[in-house]
């Protein structure tokens, strides 16, 4: 991280999304109130904002990343674990 970059908290972060996401404030507004940059806010409104899965769930950008990358990582273990059971019953 940068020594002059601001670390803000994920509370603040979700804040500042649920504001620019019900509509009564502007990414400027919101930018000058808070002296966060612009850019800042578009990204955390892009990972933060919910995502409607299914009729009663939803999640963010962030967390189907998440998903996504965690069912990756299973699928591979999934296939080593395929190609290792093949080696072993190969040897009774």
């Amino acid at each position: 991280m940068a020594k002059n970059q601001k670390s803000y908290t994920p509370e603040f972060k979700q804040q500042i999304v649920d504001l620019y996401n019900s509509g009564t404030k502007k990414m400027t507004e919101l930018s000058s109130e808070y002296g966060v940059p612009k850019g800042t806010i578009s990204t955390w409104v892009k990972n933060l904002s919910p995502i409607k899965v299914s009729e009663e769930e939803t999640i963010s950008l962030k967390e189907y990343k998440a998903l996504q990358k965690k069912m990756k990582d299973l699928e591979i273990e999934n296939e080593i674990l395929k190609k290792a059971t093949a080696i072993f019953a190969k040897d009774r």
